[in-house]
């Protein structure tokens, strides 16, 4: 049995293993924190948003600007995040939006106005910007090859059980009262529990290590070397891929998102951002209560357990996805996820439009999430966080996140929008906006067939030869 020689006690080979495992776990658990927060943060609206109308008196532009305002600082976190990170560092920028949450917690829960919560919202939506392009790459650049799929991934399982706790917790505050009570007090509360994981994240951080690329791109290089050396592997190959690869691209006359190989990933990424957002799936995250009360029975109560159902759903096959994206691959998941969601989700449609919405809409609408959760919803960020190269990853992740949430506030804002409009509601009772994001699951299904590659088992170096022989 081999033994590895430390600055303490003379460890074996396998001891030296674990640590490493260990090691890599806990980086990666703190990081998806930051999911967590991601998920925690958009999701709460969805208990929220029924007492916030009354509360307010809000129209149905003014309840779609209420629940996707935040989606505003998200595009404005994700499109700063890998400039501040390139200069600050990974980890320093995690922070930044650790902060930016717990000011966003406490802001939301005492506005008057619609206006000052808006404000707060966006605040906390430019942490969301910020952790949901910097923490799946932050794991990525951590992650050993054969296993990032799988890590990268439990970002996604984070933001999904972000969402089912909070869809717990809005359910216990709003049994805390009556619908007055709600209207009043209730929904603040929402808001004000994102202040406990907010706190955890932000001070967690401040253990975890820097990312070894980032490292070796400012010239330090001894402290990379430790990082790796941490993480296991082939530490001396692994160092020399990341040297070898910045040092080409230094070489170069100018890296840019607009040379013709880079511009290409980037608009592949960004349109893989665009198609998570409108095949549909933050209607049913932000808008859940609302959509099985207006279909179904009309109860708080039952909207509420009916949405933490949907919640328990999503993290049941997201787990399922964790273990099958480095086993069958990014392309596979991606096209039978496509396909069965936009099964599912024409099905609602047609659903809503025969007004026979009993147990047919929570079976359609769970078959739905448990496609995306197993496809698009981690798949999506997996590919994001490994098919950028090292020298435009910052910026290039920053773009793709962006085009999400720009998509996501479009649906976001157009779907209440589109559940209210008298005309289409007299034509197809609610089933319209269904079958257009079913259409987008079959435009889905064709690009990733045409356009995306299979990344299984790749360095993210090796993805970076792989675009530019194909170019």
């Amino acid at each position: 049995m081999s033994t590895i020689q430390t600055e303490g006690p003379v460890r074996t080979s396998e001891e030296h293993k674990e640590i490493q495992i260990g090691f890599i776990t806990s980086v990666t658990l703190v990081a998806a924190l930051g999911g967590l927060l991601f998920g925690y943060d958009t999701a709460v609206i969805s208990g929220a948003i029924g007492y916030l109308k009354t509360a307010f008196g809000l129209t149905a532009m003014e309840m779609g600007w209420a629940a996707s305002s935040a989606l505003i600082g998200c595009i404005g976190g994700a499109a700063v995040a890998g400039m501040i990170s390139d200069t600050l560092g990974r980890k320093k920028t995690l922070i930044i939006a650790g902060v930016l949450f717990l000011i966003s917690a406490v802001g939301s829960a005492i506005p008057d106005t619609l206006t000052i919560f808006v404000i707060f919202r966006i605040i906390g939506g430019v942490g969301v910007g910020i952790a949901s392009m910097l923490s799946p790459m932050y794991i990525a650049e951590l992650a050993p090859s054969n296993i990032r799929g799988r890590l990268v991934a439990v970002n996604q399982f984070a933001i999904i059980f972000g969402m089912l706790i909070v869809y717990f917790v809005n359910y216990f505050i709003a049994m805390q009262g009556g619908e007055s009570w709600n209207q009043e007090v209730g929904w603040r509360w929402m808001f004000a529990s994102e202040m406990i994981p907010a706190f955890s994240f932000t001070l967690l951080l401040l253990i975890v290590p820097e990312s070894p690329r980032w490292l070796v791109m400012k010239g330090r290089e001894e402290e990379a070397h430790t990082v790796l050396d941490k993480i296991g592997g082939d530490v001396e190959t692994a160092f020399s891929n990341i040297k070898r690869s910045l040092s080409a691209e230094n070489n170069q006359t100018k890296v840019s998102i607009w040379q013709s190989w880079a511009l290409k990933i980037v608009l592949i990424g960004s349109a893989l951002s665009l198609f998570q957002q409108v095949t549909g799936i933050n209607v049913f995250l932000y808008y859940a209560p609302e959509i099985f009360k207006k279909l179904g029975n009309g109860s708080s109560d039952t909207a509420l357990l009916q949405t933490i159902v949907v919640g328990a759903v999503n993290l049941t096959f997201t787990v399922i996805a964790i273990f099958s994206v480095d086993r069958l691959g990014r392309r596979p998941l991606m096209i039978i996820g496509s396909a069965g969601m936009g099964i599912c989700i024409s099905a609602i449609g047609f659903a809503a439009y025969l007004q026979n919405t009993d147990v047919w809409l929570l079976a359609f609408v769970l078959g739905y999430i448990a496609f995306f959760a197993l496809s698009l919803g981690p798949v999506v960020w997996v590919l994001l966080s490994e098919i950028f190269p090292n020298s435009i990853r910052g910026v290039a992740m920053s773009v793709a996140v962006a085009v999400q949430w720009i998509s996501n506030f479009l649906v976001s804002q157009t779907f209440p929008m589109m559940m209210e409009n008298e005309y289409l509601q007299e034509q197809y009772h609610g089933g319209f906006p269904f079958w257009v994001y079913g259409s987008m699951c079959l435009v889905t299904i064709f690009f990733v067939w045409k356009f995306v590659p299979e990344t299984k088992g790749k360095t993210l170096e090796e993805m970076e030869q792989l675009w530019k022989e194909n170019e």
